[in-house]
This record gives structure tokens, C-alpha cells and sequence, in this order.
């Protein structure tokens, strides 16, 4: 293992690192926000949204992120659209996040006994009322350890994005094992980057998790 080579290699894994928290920030935060106008669809079958979003929950849990992410960056400059690898990586983390959010959400707006719903039109709440102070706070509780998965998941689906030149940690490891034939040393800096990144989150995500289980709805 050649230390002094790691050490001088620290600058791009630190860049590559941050590209990758960028991607990993903004597929999260949209897959969240998309995720959660799905499951309220497929929860109370708005129609005629309804079956158009199940087709979209199958095919994007059903295809490979590597063929969502090459149709965007290959097959739609055919037809004229083409954007930079960065904002496909993004779209097609979007794509496919979005889908594991919304049946996570989904299974958290279900679980949410309709006595409450009951309770609360009885004392007089709007129907977006209900939603905002009854159901979804105990359904976002509900849906915190498949969230948190699912946040880890998509965190480390980000290392695909590196097939459309994206120089995030994968990329960079590749690059690194191509050029300088160094392939213990960026591996092993692709291991530390990785678990920088992932060991913080999981174990928030396992401490969000022990206080739903100790406190009933996180409260």
C-alpha cells in the first residue's frame, strides 16, 4: 500500500466526494417531495392519475438505474433533448427514488387507523387539515426506517452515475485504477469515502428510528 500516493490523492476523492453528497442531496430531497404526491395519489386512487402512477412505480422499480440513466444521456439527444451527466444522474435518481419513496409513504398513510380521520372530521378539521396535522405526521413516523433505507439506497445507487462521465467517487476510483494502476490504494480510498458519507446517515437514520419505536409516533 503506497501511503504517500493516498495522501496525495486526498484532493480528488475530497471533490469527488462533494459531487457525490450533491448528487445524493438533490435525489433525495426531490425523490422525497415526488414520492410523497405519489403515494397520496395511489393512497386515495385520485383518478386519472391513479393508474398512470402505478405504471410509473413498476416500471421504474422494474428497470436497472443503469438503462433509466443511459436512455436519458444516449437515447433522448435522438430526439433532440440533451443534458450534461449531472443533471441525468440526477433525473434518473429522481426517477427511480421516487417510486421506493412513494410505496414507503404509501404504507405509512395506510397504516393510519380511519377512527382518527373520524375523530378529526367530528371536531370540525378541512379535509387538508386531517391530512397535515393527523395523518401525515403519523405516517411519516410509521414510514422512518423504510425512508432511512431507502435514503442509503439511493446514496450509494449514485456510484452507477459514473458510467456517464460524472466524476464522482466511482468515477474517480476507476480513474485512478486506469491511469496509475493503483487499485489497492483507490479502493481503499473509495471504502473511507464511502463510509464518511454513509456511516453518519445510517446511524441517524437508526436514531430516528429508535424513537419511533420508543415513542409510539416520534413525538
Amino acid at each position: 500500500m503506497n501511503w504517500s500516493y493516498i495522501i496525495d490523492s486526498i484532493p480528488k476523492f475530497v471533490d469527488a466526494t462533494w459531487l457525490t453528497l450533491q448528487l445524493s442531496f438533490w435525489g433525495i430531497l426531490l425523490s422525497l417531495m415526488f414520492g410523497l404526491l405519489i403515494a397520496v395519489i395511489t393512497t386515495y386512487k385520485v383518478r386519472p392519475l391513479y393508474t398512470l402512477t402505478r405504471g410509473y412505480i413498476e416500471l421504474s422499480r422494474n428497470t436497472p438505474l443503469l438503462i433509466q440513466l443511459f436512455f436519458l444521456y444516449y437515447g433522448l439527444p435522438k430526439i433532440g433533448i440533451k443534458w450534461d451527466g449531472f443533471t441525468c444522474g440526477i433525473i434518473a435518481l429522481v426517477f427511480l427514488g421516487s417510486s421506493y419513496m412513494a410505496e414507503s409513504l404509501r404504507a405509512g398513510l395506510q397504516a393510519i387507523p380511519k377512527g382518527q380521520v373520524e375523530a378529526a372530521k367530528s371536531i370540525g378539521l378541512s379535509s387538508f387539515q386531517i391530512f397535515r396535522y393527523v395523518i401525515f405526521p403519523q405516517a411519516w413516523a410509521v414510514s422512518i426506517p423504510a425512508i432511512g433505507a431507502n435514503i442509503l439506497f439511493l446514496m450509494k445507487e449514485t456510484s452507477v452515475i459514473s458510467a456517464v462521465a460524472v466524476a464522482e467517487l466511482m468515477f474517480v476510483t476507476k480513474d485512478i485504477i486506469g491511469m496509475d494502476y493503483k487499485t489497492n490504494e483507490a479502493l481503499f480510498m473509495l471504502f473511507v469515502a464511502y463510509l464518511v458519507i454513509l456511516l453518519p446517515v445510517s446511524l441517524l437514520a437508526r436514531h430516528f428510528e429508535n424513537r419511533v419505536r420508543k415513542a409510539k409516533y416520534g413525538i
